[in-house]
């Protein structure tokens, strides 16, 4: 298998309320119908209003012009991706595990997609779950994501209603304007659309607005826990200032569909005044957690059953950005329920997300219990001076492959020895959480899991999808500076 440079990387990187079962999902995104020919999703532009400004992002569109997909387990994942913007672009289907060839990362092995191009993916879907789509590029930063469920029809009978949020931050900068602004390169040596010129040796950031803001105490060292300032946090689409309202029903029950969609935000998911039960991670069921506050970094969903009270009302849902006082959010309303506006910005920042939660999670369905093939220790660092960020000290390019074979059982001993926290995202595989910090225990099965600093997760997984998987940071900068290797099969 060919190998893919990071400069290689980086250039592709810059280039580019209803009823029933399935339909009862409620969000800002369209229903595929059961059909043999594929659905069609446009990657396309699209304006919408942040902050009282017009703003022209992405989108990933059906005919009807809503967003994002609505399918079965047990049916075909059967698209067909068109590409209607004026770049090249290419979509990652995050959280499926289609067979190499159809899971959207540039040159791994797909090329990006040419503007008009297009093309058809269809594999099994085998297991149900909450999950989304977005470009493996830059293009992220500028909406380029929509909402991918996976409905279980074992839950076709179930009273309840799914409300789906796709959580965003969003600048009206561009995002090569924000990576450069982060590696202290200028926009000519980025050459406008092009990356090639991040080869060099990256400058520091002195003088930067908006970076290492939020930087707290962690064992004596300087914790850096956000890197970019953003104009404003979206739950589908919207800010605080016009959010959106889902009716619901007195005494109904609701499943909240949560994805952090986000590019450089973990968030803390606060229900307020309502409790409920986290009962899937990843689009993996867990045994319920109940509470009111859970972590959520980029790139994890989080699942959230919740019964309404027998009266009237409005409930806010809000995500707590880490480290800071932003927020975003939306209402769950009923009838009468009278809504009250809630201001962007809280009165507390908040602290850093952490493995609380984490280390109390357990899958419904653990892996088999079996002792690892292979281990394989996995070092993340990065220096936020030069901003370069590394997986067993190589940036993407450079890299080591992890290298596995068909059938054994994999452990990646995964540990942060960097001052930022970082959401680590396999390809092709779940994975679940086997220890953290060296307490073994059957933890949650995931896509992705958060990795503070200083701190150790092992997970583990079946090499049982042949090919060449990405396996990075979820931080669309931290991956685009080098955190990122790959997982790569024997021949």
């Amino acid at each position: 298998m060919q190998q893919i440079s990071r400069r290689q990387f980086l250039a592709s990187t810059a280039a580019a309320g209803t009823a029933g079962t399935v339909s009862s999902l409620t969000g800002f995104f369209g229903i595929a119908q059961a059909a043999a020919a594929p659905t069609l999703i446009r990657a396309e532009t699209r304006v919408i209003e942040v902050a009282g400004r017009a703003a022209t992002v992405f989108g990933l569109v059906q005919k009807d012009g809503t967003q994002g997909l609505v399918t079965e387990a047990g049916s075909d994942f059967n698209v067909r991706l068109e590409n209607a913007l004026d770049a090249p672009t290419l979509i990652h289907w995050h959280g499926l595990t289609p067979p190499f060839g159809q899971d959207g990362v540039p040159d791994l092995p797909q090329p990006l997609l040419r503007p008009g191009q297009a093309h058809e993916y269809r594999f099994p879907l085998e297991t149900p779950g909450t999950h989304w789509m977005h470009a493996h590029t830059l293009q992220e930063q500028q909406l380029l994501a929509a909402p991918l469920i996976v409905a279980d029809p074992a839950e076709a009978r179930l009273d309840e209603q799914s409300v789906v949020a796709l959580f965003h931050d969003f600048s009206f900068k561009t995002p090569e304007e924000l990576l450069a602004r982060l590696t202290g390169a200028s926009m000519g040596t980025m050459s406008g659309s092009s990356m090639s010129g991040m080869g060099h040796e990256m400058n520091n950031m002195n003088g930067m607005s908006g970076v290492g803001q939020g930087a707290v105490a962690h064992g004596g060292a300087a914790m850096d826990i956000n890197d970019i300032e953003y104009d404003a946090y979206l739950a589908n689409d919207r800010t605080l200032d016009d959010p959106q309202v889902f009716p619901v029903e007195k005494n109904g029950v609701v499943r909240l569909r949560l994805i952090n969609g986000a590019t450089a935000t973990a968030f803390w998911i606060d229900t307020g005044s309502l409790e409920g039960d986290a009962i899937a991670v990843d689009g993996n069921p867990i045994v319920p957690v109940r509470g009111r506050r859970f972590a959520l970094g980029m790139g994890q969903r989080l699942d959230i059953r919740i019964r309404l009270p027998r009266e009237e009302g409005a409930w806010p849902v809000l995500a707590l950005r880490e480290g800071g006082v932003e927020r975003t959010g939306f209402f769950l309303a009923t009838k009468s329920g009278a809504v009250k506006a809630i201001s962007s910005n809280g009165d507390n920042a908040e602290g850093p997300l952490n493995l609380s939660l984490e280390s109390g999670l357990r899958a419904i369905k653990p892996f088999a219990e079996q002792a690892a093939d292979l281990s394989e220790p996995v070092i993340i660092g990065g220096d936020m001076e030069k901003y370069t960020w590394t997986i067993n000290g190589k940036t993407f390019g450079s890299h080591k492959p992890i290298a596995v074979r068909k059938g054994g059982r994999i452990e990646l001993a995964i540990r942060n020895d960097s001052m930022m926290g970082h959401p680590m995202h396999l390809h092709g595989h779940h994975f679940q959480v086997v220890g953290i910090d060296g307490h073994r225990f059957s933890g949650a099965v995931r896509d992705t899991v958060w990795l503070p600093p200083k701190r150790k997760v092992i997970v583990a997984f079946d090499a049982s999808n042949p090919g060449v998987w990405a396996f990075h940071c979820h931080h669309l900068y931290h991956m685009a500076t080098g955190m990122m290797t790959v997982v790569q099969y024997a021949a």
